[in-house]
């Protein structure tokens, strides 16, 4: 019986890393794993995950996905989690932006096999909601205020009218310890971590409001869903939120690193996101009801609070 195959597409990006780490993690290693990266091959990666295969794809293009197939074949799960994703970025580069998170290269790439027993699992972004409200369902119309939201719901209804098997999970922050290979942009507990530890005042939006999600939390997510669809066979076509099951400003996010770190919470100086210009309309509150993905996949988040203790005590002994 041979393994199946799974493929992570931005293998070498947060997620990426933290889906290749919890692979390695399961006994008896029952997958075949490949992921694709854009830039250079992460050495530490290869090295701490030596069963991978790693392939140099151009997303835009589609460059590099023929290798794949003829290297490793047709993945049984194929996960993807690139994308542009600094909403800044993508407001100064649209055209990037959509090529780069409209998967149409990849999507084009799983239809040219004959079978299509491909489950594609997708990560899109609480962005796509307006922000005018709280607790968010997958029903609610995406109503996204920047590029980078829109070049997600556009990304979702390309999947829609052109995959027949896949799982769209809508993304709130995600959260967690860095990488094996670190990442270049700051994760955002670290960073409070990082700002309060020096003991400086720092501003923070007391009236912006996510659902952030601990990463292991994805991760077993996500595995849930390839364990679905490699033992039932079913057609699937499901849209689900991916938050924690808190709703926290900026202000509460700082306030838990604080509380759990014994900073002086007087170092959180709470100001409105309407008075910060951050060169890309944010919308204002874009938490999201997670009811369906817990019945769906039995499968609880940890709260925000245990998810920064977890954070910082893995940061502490690594």
């Amino acid at each position: 019986m041979s393994k199946k195959r799974i493929l992570i597409v931005g293998g070498t990006g947060y997620l990426g890393q933290h889906l290749l780490q919890g692979l390695s993690e399961i006994q008896g290693a029952p997958y075949d794993v490949a992921f694709t990266h854009h830039s250079t091959p992460p050495q530490a990666l290869l090295q701490a995950i030596p069963r991978s295969l790693a392939f140099h794809v151009d997303l835009q293009t589609g460059q590099g996905f023929d290798a794949i197939a003829q290297t490793f074949g047709q993945p049984h799960v194929v996960v993807n989690c690139a994308a542009l994703s600094i909403p800044r970025a993508c407001e100064k580069d649209p055209a990037a932006a959509m090529s780069i998170n409209v998967p149409s290269s990849l999507v084009k790439w799983l239809s040219s096999f004959k079978e299509s027993d491909t489950l594609l699992i997708h990560l899109s972004t609480d962005q796509v909601y307006e922000g005018v409200k709280s607790f968010y369902t997958e029903e609610d119309e995406t109503v996204p205020v920047n590029v980078y939201g829109k070049s997600k719901v556009a990304a979702e209804q390309f999947i829609f009218a052109n995959c027949p098997n896949f799982a769209i999970l809508r993304s709130s922050i995600i959260f967690g310890p860095q990488t094996i290979s670190p990442i270049p942009k700051s994760l955002p507990i670290q960073w409070i971590d990082g700002v309060l530890s020096r003991g400086d005042k720092v501003e923070f939006f007391h009236d912006e409001f996510r659902c952030p999600v601990y990463v292991k939390d994805v991760v077993t997510i996500i595995l849930a869903l390839t364990n679905r669809w490699i033992s039932e066979r079913k057609q699937l076509q499901l849209l689900l939120n991916v938050g924690g099951p808190d709703r926290v400003s900026r202000v509460q996010m700082a306030e838990a690193v604080a509380h759990i770190k014994g900073y002086n919470p007087s170092l959180i100086k709470p100001v409105s996101a309407s008075s910060v210009d951050c060169g890309v309309m944010s919308p204002a509150d874009i938490s999201m009801d997670i009811s369906k993905l817990v019945q769906t996949l039995a499968i609880s988040p940890v709260s925000f609070r245990d998810g920064v203790r977890l954070t910082l005590a893995t940061e502490a002994t690594s």
